[in-house]
């Protein structure tokens, strides 16, 4: 939704996203966690949703976030610093089948874990493929975040894939099932990027977290 915001807000995303973002480090365990010395944003979602892919394409690079036609690629939390003003977050896609059991539910321990219990975690945003819309594995950690009052706001993915009767359905059902969970935000971003459809927007939402000086 654009309306959020003004050309200029937009516009002073888009030259904050030309400011420098590194690697830092992939977390395994809780104890490796950098210290909280900045506000701090994640992405979540089911493998292959393409966390990874809009990172990247968020800041015009093609290999800052590992991408993988195998789902289950990203298995630690990766950080990213932006600017040395906001940490970024990719967490481990969540509903693969196939994974091991045991890693399966590793991953979900250091998740939950980390969402009630890290400090300077101002917002998660929830990856769902629009073209399959919220499923029971978006529904169970939607729940989680909703318990550890984490404030969450949903981006549909590759957008571009469906026609846009279809995307209007979507975000119908996407926008019901928000109303009924406390923690999340009311607007739905979409996204392609592919395309590169609606990334101004989650520039700008992105920024909103960072020191404006």
């Amino acid at each position: 939704m654009a309306e959020k915001f003004s050309a200029e807000q937009l516009k002073s995303a888009e030259a904050q996203f030309k400011r420098p973002i590194t690697f830092m480090l992939s977390v395994a365990r809780l104890e490796q966690l950098p210290d909280d010395d900045y506000a701090e944003i994640a992405f979540a979602g089911r493998s292959n949703v393409g966390k990874s892919s809009l990172i990247n394409a968020l800041f015009n690079q093609k290999k800052l976030a590992k991408t993988s036609s195998t789902p289950g690629r990203t298995q630690q939390l990766n950080f990213f610093n932006f600017d040395n003003k906001l940490y970024l977050v990719d967490l481990p896609g969540y509903g693969y089948a196939e994974a091991p059991e045991k890693l399966v539910k590793q991953w979900q321990s250091i998740l939950k874990t980390y969402l009630r219990g890290r400090p300077n975690l101002r917002r998660v945003f929830l990856l769902i493929d629009s073209r399959r819309g919220i499923k029971k594995e978006d529904l169970e950690i939607m729940k989680m975040l909703d318990e550890a009052a984490v404030s969450y706001q949903i981006i549909l993915t590759k957008i571009d894939k469906i026609s846009a009767a279809e995307l209007a359905e979507t975000i119908k059902g996407t926008s019901a099932e928000i109303a009924k969970h406390a923690a999340a935000l009311p607007d739905v971003l979409i996204t392609s990027s592919e395309k590169k459809i609606g990334l101004d927007v989650c520039k700008a939402e992105i920024c909103s977290f960072m020191p404006q000086i």
